[in-house]
């Protein structure tokens, strides 16, 4: 990634970090405090005019090794 794009994803990540507080500080919370193997994640998603959507998903063992994995590839 070049310099100039990497500055447009730090300003597009602070504007939402901005926008958006409170879902960062609990992301935040949960990338230092690890999820582990048997947590439910569960997501609404609820559009203008529409039903909220529900969906979850239990974490797995092979999920977090995959997660490891990926977090070792960008060292």
């Amino acid at each position: 990634m070049n310099a100039g794009n990497m500055m447009q994803m730090l300003s597009a990540f602070s504007k939402f970090k901005s926008n958006h507080p409170k879902f960062v500080g609990f992301a935040e919370h949960f990338i230092k405090t690890g999820i582990p193997a048997d947590s439910v994640i569960e997501i609404t998603v609820t559009r203008p005019g529409e039903e909220p959507v529900t969906s979850n998903m239990k974490v797995l063992e092979s999920d977090l090794e995959l997660i490891r994995a990926l977090g070792e590839m960008r060292q």
